[in-house]
């Protein structure tokens, strides 16, 4: 089912995700409706506050990008839980920038070009990994 996307000045997007366990309701249609929401919406990323749900839970396809950026073919990855930790400060890019709850704008936007970064899949296996590049700006 395709979600509709909550744009700047729902409320829910200035709340703080909560982290959410594997018995969180619904999450395998949850995660289902936000990969059709995000296709439908042609973006690379979706996180859960941007269809109303102040939970940690993201969808990311850089397969999309895979053309330019071929390192990104058949990049598809469920975060739930992700916590950025740390980044690497003496590295940054900057690069124009859309997002789905901004619709129309875009913009340069700096940062980090490597993060460090720990997160759950969607078995609930736990992730503590340093991110590199596009992923990392998408993250």
């Amino acid at each position: 089912m395709i979600l509709p996307i909550y744009i700047y000045g729902q409320p829910v997007l200035r709340k703080v995700a909560e982290d959410i366990t594997p018995d969180y309701p619904d999450l395998k249609q949850l995660i289902t409706d936000m990969w059709e929401t995000l296709a439908e919406s042609e973006g690379i990323g979706l996180a859960a506050p941007q269809i109303g749900k102040a939970i940690r839970l993201s969808v990311i396809d850089l397969d999309v990008l895979s053309e330019d950026l071929p390192e990104y073919k058949g990049f598809r990855q469920v975060f739930i839980n992700p916590h950025i930790i740390e980044y690497d400060e003496s590295d940054t890019n900057s690069s124009e920038e859309g997002c789905l709850s901004l619709p129309a704008i875009h913009e340069k936007v700096v940062r980090p070009t490597r993060i460090h970064v720990e997160w759950d899949d969607e078995q609930f296996q736990y992730h503590d990994e340093w991110i590199e590049g596009y992923l990392a700006r998408v993250m």
